[in-house]
């Protein structure tokens, strides 16, 4: 299934010829070899009034950007594994407030780190569970390896959690190994992006009987039409993975990373594992955008939508506030988090044009989404550059898309 415009930009208060300056914006990174091919997706009011691409998703084969290419979305996927938990909630299932240690034993008494080095860590009991609702909001205490900011980060990465998972891993064992390793601090005290989604999709599997795939495929992707999303492809549309090479930029081929996506993965990274096209995603931003319902077909109440859409850290603060200070290319000044998704609350203390109310998150490759209620709009960028923060793509692509609506 290909993405294409629906409608005239016009008809729903855009205008032409400010939403192709998108185009032009990404085509220089690609003419000045910044990024290998792109794919910019907006909509208003269900109605797709632009489709933009450029460049190659295989440089080495000379193979151009399509609006079937597919991608690797990496944290992208944390919304969708995200939806799958909040099913599992609407159902009774579970509840946001319980510990997890009553489906993840393993994590019956977590230990949260407050000195020394990686190699003889000081840790100091948890005063409180982690529960389901610090999965969702990157509250729980745990990191990510590749962060490079605290002592807990080297010992994920000592233990060959970075970008990757050991040879031979399977979930269960992640979510067993991230469980006998230190929390960055003690749970709800804090922000600090991390593998919680990919607990949180073990979670799923335990709470469901079923393997996160098999979930995903029979509660989202099935019901949504999502038919190229999942955790591989054999597909040759698949774009290539690339790197920035260090002093030069010039684009690298990354097939170390780039081929875990090719083969069925050991591991299924709820956090970060799915592979999907503009066509797929766009589904699910229009799911959302409806507040659970596409097509005739619920996935969520209306009322659960909401309330993953709403700020969930304490006090109404935001990321700048309340987050571990990580470095990241778009401002944490007046954004919170909600549940799976940033959450807009002031767009001037970011100096953005976003509007309140916007949610969004983005995946590691340097792609992007966001859905935006209160002008009924979506938005999504696709592209294979890998570290996300090496270009300012994402705010960019904001301003853009919004010095576009004229009404």
């Amino acid at each position: 299934m290909s993405i294409k415009i629906t409608s005239d930009p016009a008809e729903v208060g855009f205008a032409a010829d400010r939403l192709a300056r998108i185009d032009r914006r990404f085509d220089r990174y690609v003419d000045e070899g910044k990024l290998p091919g792109y794919l910019a997706v907006v909509t208003r009011r269900g109605e797709v009034v632009h489709v933009g691409h450029g460049g190659l998703r295989d440089v080495e084969a000379a193979a151009p950007v399509t609006p079937d290419t597919r991608w690797r979305i990496y944290s992208m996927s944390k919304p969708v594994t995200s939806v799958a938990a909040m099913i599992l909630f609407e159902r009774g299932e579970l509840e946001l407030t319980d510990p997890i240690s009553r489906w993840l034993p393993e994590f019956a008494a977590p230990r949260v780190y407050v000195k020394g080095a990686a190699t003889a860590p000081g840790t100091v009991p948890a005063v409180e569970p982690i529960r389901v609702w610090h999965l969702l909001t990157h509250t729980a205490g745990l990191t990510y390896g590749f962060h490079h900011a605290h002592a807990v980060d080297e010992i994920y990465r000592r233990n060959g959690y970075e970008w990757g998972f050991p040879s031979g891993a399977d979930l269960a064992g992640t979510v067993e190994a991230y469980a006998s390793m230190p929390l960055v601090h003690q749970p709800g005290a804090e922000w600090n992006y991390s593998v919680a989604t990919d607990v949180l999709g073990r979670l799923v599997e335990v709470v469901s009987g079923q393997s996160l795939d098999a979930f995903l495929a029979e509660h989202v992707f099935g019901p949504l039409g999502m038919a190229d999303t999942g955790f591989w492809t054999d597909s040759p549309d698949l774009a290539a993975l690339y790197t920035p090479e260090p002093g030069t930029g010039r684009l690298l081929r990354n097939d170390v990373m780039g081929a875990a996506a090719t083969k069925p993965p050991t591991v299924l990274s709820g956090g970060g594992g799915l592979v999907s096209t503009a066509a797929d995603y766009h589904r699910f931003t229009q799911m959302l955008l409806r507040r659970g319902e596409l097509d005739g077909v619920r996935l969520l109440a209306p009322r659960t939508v909401d309330l993953m859409a709403t700020n969930h850290l304490p006090g109404n603060a935001d990321l700048e506030e309340y987050g571990r200070p990580l470095f990241s290319e778009t401002s944490y000044q007046g954004v919170g988090f909600g549940l799976g998704f940033s959450v807009e609350l002031n767009p001037v203390a970011g100096k953005s044009l976003a509007a309140v109310g916007e949610y969004a998150w983005g995946g590691a490759a340097s792609t992007a989404f966001w859905v935006d209620p209160a002008n009924e709009l979506t938005a999504m960028f696709f592209t294979q550059l890998l570290p996300s923060s090496t270009y300012p793509l994402r705010p960019q692509f904001r301003t853009l898309t919004y010095q576009a609506l004229v009404s």
